[in-house]
């Protein structure tokens, strides 16, 4: 079996240099600068007062990007004014050492202009008063919404049950339409489950999640009155049906 040729057989004489000296140096720089910058991203995070932000300032030479997490710098990115962009510091791999060098060439000029920007804050909430008016209490709205509320799901609490007993269901609803509007009671085994005005995508009256606000109790209590008579007129029609059944 024939073996490979080597380089020699090939005709070449030529050394591969080695790159451990240039890598290493990468590193150190890129890991002095994370340090550095992990100081910047910590006061950007108690400035921004946020898990997670970013902040962009501007040199000569380009943008500076520096994105931080619960305070913890996550990367910072230098985009000169010429070339390509440089991720000095990322969670996914150490950039290119020329790259790296023109960065640091002008990040003595970012952290220039990080400080002239937090220079700029210096007092710019001085003036501001801390002194606000007291707000009003809903405490009145809720009481006047609960008790229209409570009047309405007392009166559908009684339908509830009268109907449940007339079909016999565990689970149903009564639908009549008032003034243009589909109003919808639905019941679980004789209790109010909801009353819905409007279709699938309407206001919920009386439901088990959430009130509805006083502007829609506002808007519908007045037809809630025709509600209760389509269902009285609905009874009564049941009742002139089973009056002319024969036995």
């Amino acid at each position: 079996m024939t073996s490979a040729p080597d380089a020699a057989d090939l005709g070449f004489d030529l050394d591969v240099s080695d790159v451990d000296a240039v890598a290493d140096r990468r590193d150190e720089l890129a890991a002095a600068v994370r340090d550095h910058a992990g100081t910047v991203a910590y006061q950007l995070a108690k400035l921004q007062g946020g898990e997670y932000g970013r902040k962009t300032v501007s040199t000569a030479g380009g943008d500076w990007t520096i994105k931080h997490e619960a305070g913890e710098l996550e990367f910072l990115l230098f985009s000169p004014t010429r070339g390509a962009d440089t991720y000095v510091v990322s969670t996914k791999q150490p950039p290119d050492p020329s790259g790296l060098a023109a960065a640091l060439d002008d990040y003595p000029a970012m952290i220039a202009a990080w400080n002239e920007y937090v220079a700029s804050l210096s007092g710019v909430l001085d003036d501001v008063s801390a002194e606000f008016p007291a707000p009003v209490s809903t405490d009145g709205v809720v009481a006047e919404r609960d008790r229209v509320l409570d009047s309405i799901r007392e009166t559908c609490g009684v339908i509830a049950g009268e109907i449940h007993r007339y079909e016999a269901d565990d689970y149903g609803s009564f639908t009549a339409r008032v003034d243009g509007d589909r109003w919808e009671l639905k019941w679980d085994e004789g209790a109010v489950s909801y009353l819905r005005v409007g279709g699938s995508g309407g206001v919920y009256l009386l439901s088990q999640y959430e009130a509805p606000s006083a502007a829609d109790v506002r808007e519908y209590a007045d037809h809630f009155a025709g509600f209760v008579e389509a269902y009285n007129e609905y009874v009564d029609d049941l009742e002139s049906d089973l009056a002319t059944v024969s036995t």
